[in-house]
């Protein structure tokens, strides 16, 4: 009798999830069957739903729900705390597996190049976030005495970071936030938070839901410059062919034309601007300058060579994520991803590299909605289905699933299971309980050890 094909899948996030989800639904999982590992490198899945969504967006931490039911399929085992290249390699998962698809996502900042970058008070979004939702691997504590601060980017994450920014921390108190985040949110100083796009309302990209969100705090008064909302034929045709480009170039319309209110934290989003200088003293952050621009006709921009100099002591650019190169897969630096056609991962020489692919946002980069990655691996485990039932994949020298077990255990490699998530999710809901909270986060990698029974 044949047995289940064996596949690994490096990252619990959505795209993981989902890739696993596609395996289960194809015809080979009812004859052979299928038998998955996912590897994570944290303790607990779910990857940026976890550590990259804001806390008080429980709507979208909804999705963990769909997740779940993935995970709880008996085909599947969950092995968290166990790192792809250092506690595993390429070539162990090949002795394990018919297959591997590589869903690892994105953590760090894209750079961005301008002076005054490296000065003191010059922050990465993307590591904010990693403190406020309380990853285990960064610091504790997060400067916040800037009382004006800038962001740079008009995506979500910008969105996210801004609305933290300008929230009370008794605002965010009802969400999962551990004790450390909730004390540093209590001692932050900002009072106007400026959000700075170089092009227009039309080529903003946030969502729209995200947007109006800004104005439902009763602290936050959002502010648009009506010399902002402008737009020429490329902006109008972005408008034309895009629902969402288009509701939020309204909502954007409609607080440019509103009074101020008297709310006590001002979020100021500013268009035409384009950053080109973090201004420093005695290697701190004192200022940002930026050049106003304007629309070409194609709904880009040309700068005006008029310059503006904005007060602030903080700036946080989130101009978007960054993967990790991961060992033994071909790289593209420029893209921050793995190249691949369909999902197969290839090789400089334009071959396909056996048995190996990537889905998410190792494979196009990090764009889109966590929607987006549901086609995505659906593509990738087509293409591996069909390697399968062609004789394209490589046979694993010990597939059978003890022997995964065998290996960690003789490693000394302490790792979380589906079962030590429910434990820790349950550690995690009781902390909240007294204080009539859903949960609090447990941040420390240990604790979240000891919590999953690893």
């Amino acid at each position: 009798m044949p047995r289940p094909l064996r596949v690994a899948i490096v990252g619990s996030g959505p795209a993981g999830i989902y890739a696993a989800d596609a395996l289960l639904k194809s015809e080979v999982a009812a004859e052979p069957g299928v038998s998955i590992d996912i590897f994570e490198r944290m303790p607990a899945p779910f990857g940026l739903i976890r550590y990259g969504v804001a806390p008080d967006h429980p709507r979208i931490k909804g999705i963990i729900t769909a997740l779940h039911q993935v995970l709880d399929k008996p085909q599947i085992r969950l092995f968290g705390n166990v790192d792809y290249g250092t506690d595993i390699g390429l070539d162990d998962l090949r002795a394990f597996y018919d297959g591997v698809i590589f869903a690892t996502g994105a953590m760090a900042d894209r750079s961005m190049s301008i002076p005054g970058i490296d000065l003191d008070g010059s922050y990465g979004a993307a590591d904010f976030v990693s403190w406020y939702d309380g990853h285990p691997d960064v610091a504790r504590t997060w400067p916040l005495e800037a009382e004006k601060v800038a962001v740079l980017g008009v995506g979500n994450v910008a969105l996210d970071v801004a609305r933290v920014l300008a929230k009370t921390a008794d605002e965010l108190l009802p969400t999962e936030i551990p004790a450390n985040v909730y004390e540093g949110l209590k001692a932050n100083r900002a009072k106007e938070i400026h959000v700075f796009g170089r092009r227009g309302p039309a080529q903003a990209k946030f969502s729209p839901m995200e947007l109006r969100e800004l104005d439902h705090s009763p602290t936050i008064e959002v502010i648009v410059d009506p010399e902002d909302i402008d737009y020429d034929e490329g902006s109008i045709a972005t408008r034309r062919g895009n629902k969402q480009a288009d509701m939020v170039a309204k909502t954007l319309e409609n607080w440019a034309i509103r009074d101020a209110g008297d709310r006590p934290h001002k979020l100021f989003l500013h268009f035409f601007e384009s950053p080109v200088e973090i201004l420093g003293e005695d290697g701190k952050v004192v200022g940002l300058r930026t050049e106003r621009t304007e629309l070409d006709g194609t709904g880009n921009v040309k700068g005006t060579s008029t310059f503006k100099t904005w007060d602030v002591g903080a700036v946080y650019r989130a101009v978007g994520y960054l993967s990790d190169k991961l060992p033994k897969l071909p790289w593209d630096i420029d893209s921050g991803t793995v190249p691949d056609e369909g999902g197969r991962v290839m090789q400089e020489t334009g071959e396909h590299l056996q048995s190996t692919y990537v889905t998410g946002w190792i494979r196009r980069g990090p764009v889109g909605l966590i929607g987006h990655t549901k086609g995505d691996a659906n593509e990738t485990v087509a293409n591996l289905l069909d390697d399968y039932a062609n004789g394209r994949l490589h046979t694993p020298a010990i597939p059978a699933p003890e022997a995964l077990d065998a290996f960690l255990a003789e490693r000394n490699i302490r790792f979380t299971t589906w079962d030590g998530w429910y434990k820790l999710d349950a550690a995690e809901k009781a902390l909240g309980e007294p204080e009539g909270r859903e949960r609090v986060k447990i941040v420390e990698r240990d604790d979240m050890l000891r919590a999953s029974g690893a």
